[in-house]
């Protein structure tokens, strides 16, 4: 009796699995277009782009990665749909359940091995700030290794010279771009115009505006990458569950803090955070639910802006980067906090060196808020600008660049900024190095 139950729950077993294969295949089937061929998994997620270079492209998952199924697994839960987070039970109506459940026990695995093919960076520029736009993004070109596209918001008469000057650079086939115009919800648009400076706010529309895209980098225009756009870029992996952005401390020294000493607002840590680079899972911020203190009930991006707004406006200072402050305060375990050599400003040598990371291994990504390229108040932080401005794609970057800006830098020793100068030339000393191996490997 016990022997003939074993062999009827074999059976049974065997019949569960063969059924499960069936309706796998079944599904298969139905997703193949007329002549067995496959549905371009990436087709709904395409977004218009313009430029010599080809259209922009945004896909999403919901992990960071934005990467594309791994080979033989053909895209049967579309990219835009599904995630290792979305539960394959939750999925929407037209997406198939059985191939979700198989397909998401490989997704995450090949996602951390295959990083996404291109990185997403987004600027904001307006008024007077074409050209140190365009400097910001010849230094995310000159270092990056995966494909860059471009998101550049402009007002509309700086368009065409966009255009004009990225047809121009020589990288065709490692950028894209598109263009858009400045953006805001039409029925608060003359409020939000104001916040700030004029544009400021737009980033805080972008996870509602690229709605296709999963992951983004978001910069000002005063920043100068020193490494490879990938390497922050890679922070997205290093993201928990529950994490939907990564953000600098304003500063690192209390004493010469700026929210802790006079904010009227709450604010995120010690310090608080400095939005200036921001680098955003935007699939997880479109589906948050944020806890807030004007109502119990937890609000999605798109609801909570303006409620914001209209209650803190009186008592903000810095616009947008104050309300994401005010934001991460009351959500805290969503945020990832970087080391302030990824968003080193004058803060952190004007009144003495205090980024300890940036002096074990030198600066990141410089950022020269207070208008500090275009005045003589911090050479050393000019220097660095200068010399990437005027430098000529394709000429040898130790003779070109670093070597001349080296020089530049002695000169600035006279300064908090300038004693510390090696700081500033650590790390693209290496990323020169670094540039001329995968050269010398054909990469």
């Amino acid at each position: 009796m016990r022997r003939l139950g074993r062999v009827a729950l074999l059976c049974l077993g065997c019949g569960v699995c063969s059924l499960l294969y069936g309706f796998s295949q079944l599904a298969l089937s139905l997703e193949q277009e007329p002549g067995g061929r496959q549905r371009d998994p990436a087709a709904a997620g395409r977004s218009g782009g313009t430029g010599r270079y080809g259209t922009g492209t945004g896909t999403g998952t919901g992990t960071g990665m934005g990467a594309a199924p791994p080979a033989g697994l053909p895209g049967r839960c579309k990219n835009l749909s599904v995630s290792f987070w979305n539960s394959y039970w939750m999925l929407p109506s037209d997406v198939c359940g059985m191939n979700c459940f198989w397909e998401a026990a490989f997704r995450y695995d090949y996602m951390k091995a295959h990083p996404s093919e291109k990185m997403h960076l987004a600027v904001v520029a307006c008024g007077e700030r074409l050209e140190e736009t365009v400097t910001m993004l010849r230094s995310a070109i000159i270092f990056s290794i995966k494909p860059l596209q471009f998101h550049i918001f402009a007002e509309d008469q700086l368009h065409e010279s966009f255009k004009d000057i990225l047809d121009d650079l020589p990288y065709e086939g490692k950028i894209n771009y598109t263009l858009y115009p400045i953006t805001f919800p039409t029925e608060s648009a003359t409020e939000w115009k104001k916040l700030f400076k004029p544009c400021a706010s737009q980033r805080l529309f972008l996870p509602l505006i690229l709605k296709n895209v999963d992951s983004l980098l978001y910069v000002d225009t005063d920043i100068l990458f020193l490494r490879p756009v990938d390497d922050i870029w890679s922070f997205l992996r290093k993201f928990n569950s529950t994490q939907i952005a990564a953000m600098a401390p304003e500063h690192e020294e209390p004493r010469i803090g700026w929210y802790n000493r006079f904010a009227r607002h709450p604010y995120y840590g010690v310090t608080g955070i400095n939005s200036g680079v921001m680098l955003m899972n935007m699939t997880r911020i479109r589906r948050k639910y944020f806890k807030n203190d004007m109502t119990t009930v937890r609000l999605q991006w798109g609801e909570i802006l303006m409620p914001l707004l209209k209650k803190y406006k009186l008592n903000i200072t810095w616009g947008d980067q104050d309300l994401l402050n005010i934001m991460f305060f009351h959500n805290p375990e969503s945020l990832y906090v970087f080391p302030c050599q990824w968003n080193y400003r004058p803060d952190h040598c004007i009144y003495g060196s205090n980024c300890k990371e940036a002096e074990e291994e030198g600066i990141f990504i410089l950022h020269g808020n207070r208008g500090v390229y275009h005045d003589d108040k911090q050479p050393t932080f000019r220097a660095v600008y200068e010399a990437i401005k005027n430098y000529t794609f394709g000429d040898d970057l130790v003779h070109s660049l670093l070597r001349p800006l080296e020089l530049e830098l002695q000169k600035t020793m006279h300064t908090y900024c300038g004693r510390v100068y090696k700081v500033f030339i650590k790390q693209l000393k290496k990323s020169i190095r670094d540039l001329s191996v995968r050269r010398s490997k054909g990469r």
